[in-house]
């Protein structure tokens, strides 16, 4: 299976530490690839073993690799650090869910139909990053607080979830 090395400064992009991964390198890995690109990935040889993470598409043949808090503790880095960075595709990478969707989600989704096409039309990966939230919440205050906001952003509604605004219209 291909990999690649190289050495890079770990930049940041709004709030968030990454790497560019040039066209020619990402080539290396897979070719003419276009969507987000699972590899394995290691930072100054850390952690190990390897870190899953999907790079993402820069538009030109570049993607970002955006370095999760994990990989940045493991390595002992930060942004500005010069950092050795290896990369391999992850072959085994399965799309869709990691986590299962929970019950009372699901159940949530299925009375509310304009939340549940809003649910469908989200990415594979933004549908990921929620399962994997809601999969964290404990109590049941949790559970009930954050599906209702979840409902009421995939319906369409304006609010804040998962450090995101929802439905907000940008300037003119």
């Amino acid at each position: 299976m291909a990999s690649i090395s190289f050495t890079s400064t770990i930049e940041k992009r709004g709030i968030n530490p990454y790497v560019l991964v040039s066209a020619e390198l990402a080539a290396q890995l897979k070719k003419n690839w276009r969507k987000p690109l699972p590899v394995l990935v290691q930072v100054n040889s850390k952690p190990e073993p390897p870190w899953r993470i999907n790079m993402m598409p820069a538009g030109d043949g570049s993607f970002y690799l955006y370095l999760s808090r994990e990989v940045l503790k493991a390595s002992n880095t930060q942004v500005g650090s010069l950092v050795d960075v290896k990369l391999q595709f992850d072959a085994s990478y399965k799309p869709g869910p990691a986590h299962p969707m929970p019950i009372w989600f699901s159940e949530a989704l299925e009375q509310n139909q304009l939340a549940k096409q809003g649910w469908d039309e989200l990415t594979p990966s933004l549908q990921k990053e929620i399962l994997r939230y809601l999969d964290r919440l404990k109590s049941i205050e949790a559970q009930t607080r954050n599906t209702q906001l979840a409902i009421h952003v995939l319906s369409g509604g304006k609010g804040r979830f998962l450090a995101r605004s929802w439905n907000e219209k940008p300037d003119s």
